[in-house]
């Protein structure tokens, strides 16, 4: 019997065929092929590159294969050939056995990957599966990308030029700020006061568009930290839905923040949960307002974005964050009655009015022996006046060291604290 090498590729091992004589319906022997050393799994005989690790397939019901051709496994029939052909075909009839054994040596022949490309390895995890997983992630995916409250949420181009308060005849460097804002009813969007401030330009620009619409301020509260703009463009109106608002949070509520913050030019959502409301010192405006805490990421960029409930509805506008070495996943926005009271006083009076002020100063009542000094009863509580402000509306009816004990049947604590909700407390003023 004669022995034929054939020529190998690079990474697998050579293999010899047996050559033995044709005749007239005689049927050629199937190829042997040469098998590594049983010793190490993890070798190829004659491979240049020394041994080769076999690796598992990431797909259950893939075998392994070595490097550079598939595994081949006997068939039921007893044919060594290792690859299954369709039910009927195993013998080609009308072939003559010469001519089928040429075309054995000239598959042997070709490239690892010409004659790895015939066959498929059948898998449980098939194509067409993967396929349709992806399609119905895709879906779900498109739901909430789809979902009305993040279309309304747009990005804010602003340009500004502050004043030079020691050259009033002239202005300072002009620079320029992205923020966040979103859409609410009567074609307005909402956005921080800060982020529009002393602006020469604005623009808007919806999700998913690569348009800048020029917006008009309407109006501004420094205090409240809010903004209203509106566009006179009617493309930049059409296929968005108003965001609409809901009640004020309780703790451990669950909220999103969506906006456009910095890191990149889509796009951010962030989420956690209500972690404190009370009255806190509103930075842009250096006033003391209702306000909610979150732990949501909130950073350069998120100013002036929504944040939502579960219920998809706008519970609080994005607008400072506590950074202290110390302190860790702090933000805070503007919860919907400031925001309620904005709105309410641009309808009426067709601009920004701001918030009522007492105009005093008070001092706590909590020292025992003060109350004392004061003539306050053992069972009264309240808060002293310091100070008032001689062109406040309370200077034609308080004076110093009077003591506030209640207002609107409300009492006040001696830490001037009033009751908030069930369990809940916060500053009278």
């Amino acid at each position: 019997m004669e022995q034929i090498t054939v020529k190998r590729g690079r990474g697998r091992p050579p293999k010899q065929l047996q050559k033995t004589p044709t005749g007239v319906g005689s049927t050629p022997s199937a190829p042997e092929f040469q098998k590594p050393n049983a010793s190490n799994n993890n070798s190829v005989e004659g491979s240049p590159n020394g041994d080769i690790e076999m690796l598992e397939s990431i797909l259950p019901g893939m075998s392994s294969r070595r490097r550079g051709r598939p595994r081949k496994h006997p068939l039921e029939n007893g044919s060594a050939s290792g690859f299954d052909k369709p039910i009927g075909q195993e013998n080609i009839s009308g072939v003559d056995p010469k001519d089928l054994k040429k075309m054995k040596t000239e598959r042997s022949l070709e490239s690892p990957l010409r004659r790895s490309s015939r066959y498929t390895l059948s898998s449980p995890h098939s194509l067409s599966d993967v396929i349709r997983q992806n399609a119905n992630a895709d879906s779900v995916a498109d739901d909430v990308k789809g979902s009305p409250f993040m279309n309304a949420v747009v990005k804010v181009f602003c340009v500004h030029t502050e004043p030079n308060f020691s050259l009033p005849w002239q202005r300072k460097r002009q620079f320029s700020s992205n923020s966040s804002g979103f859409i609410i009813d009567g074609r307005r969007v909402l956005t921080n006061a800060h982020s529009v401030e002393h602006h020469t330009q604005v623009k808007l620009k919806k999700r998913g568009s690569d348009t800048k619409y020029l917006a008009t301020v309407l109006a501004i509260g420094t205090e409240c930290d809010i903004a209203m703009l509106t566009v006179s463009d009617d493309e930049f109106w059409e296929g968005v839905s108003p965001v609409q608002f809901g009640a004020l949070p309780t703790l451990q509520d669950a909220v999103t923040v969506v906006g456009y913050p910095i890191g990149g030019d889509t796009i951010s959502v962030t989420s956690g949960v209500v972690s404190r409301i009370e009255v806190l010192s509103y930075v842009h405006g250096a006033t003391e307002l209702l306000g909610v805490q979150i732990d949501a990421a909130i950073n350069a960029g998120n100013s002036g974005g929504p944040a939502f409930n579960d219920k998809g509805q706008c519970v609080g506008i994005a607008f400072q964050s506590l950074k202290h070495e110390d302190a860790e996943n702090i933000g805070y926005v503007i919860p919907t009655p400031v925001i309620t009271h904005f709105i309410t006083d641009y309808e009426r009076s067709g601009d920004y009015t701001g918030f009522p002020i007492l105009g005093i100063e008070w001092q706590k009542m909590e020292n025992p022996d003060l109350r004392i000094a004061m003539g306050m009863l053992s069972t009264q509580k309240g808060v002293r006046v310091r100070r008032v402000e001689p062109t406040a509306p309370a200077a034609k009816f308080l004076r110093s060291s009077d003591i506030l004990l209640s207002f609107d049947a409300i009492d006040i604590a001696n830490d001037g604290t009033v009751p908030f909700r069930r369990g809940e407390l916060v500053k009278f003023f």
